[in-house]
């Protein structure tokens, strides 16, 4: 077996992805991963290895261990995965950006560039680079990431709300 090196970025988001089609009560195999996230098969076989040595998943690769993602999410991600924040660029709105946040935007919103984006604010460089792409295709996981993201660049108040709701989503099963 080899050697455990630590989380990478998308981990979490093929964590989430799994969340998303679990909680659309939607079965799912690792080439479907994928494929609907823009990865190679073999990234996500290693990643679902490194989440089984995390215990962020179950051994046989098919449950998350929804308790152990969360307080990984709450706790330690913005220090083990720091949101690069740089200059205005033109994306889709994340953070308190998206709908689900919206109350908390005072003017200075942040985006994960996108070329074809049409909201313009400081740009946020995504978990990995096609999270984007899939992202698109999914409002549920768009969400769950949008709410990452105000954990990694949100002030206290929006940090508690997108807490609150990424456990209702991750533990509960909520969806959108």
């Amino acid at each position: 077996m080899k050697k455990h090196n630590g989380m990478r970025p998308q981990d979490v988001v093929i964590l989430l992805k799994i969340i998303a089609l679990d909680n659309k009560k939607v079965g799912w195999f690792a080439k479907d991963l994928a494929k609907e996230l823009h990865i190679s098969p073999s990234e996500v076989s290693e990643s679902l290895r490194r989440c089984v040595e995390s215990n962020l998943i179950d051994f046989n690769k098919r449950r998350v261990n929804r308790q152990n993602l969360l307080e990984f999410i709450q706790f330690g991600l913005k220090y083990v995965f720091p949101a690069n924040v740089g200059m205005d660029a033109r994306g889709i709105p994340t953070a308190h950006s998206h709908s689900f946040m919206k109350e908390f935007e005072n003017g200075s919103g942040y985006v994960w560039p996108e070329i074809s984006g049409i909201v313009r604010g400081a740009s946020v460089d995504p978990l990995y680079p096609n999270m984007v792409k899939a992202v698109k295709e999914d409002e549920i996981l768009y969400k769950l990431l949008a709410l990452v993201e105000v954990i990694r660049v949100g002030r206290v108040r929006e940090v508690a709300v997108a807490k609150d709701e990424l456990k209702k989503m991750i533990l509960n099963g909520s969806s959108i």
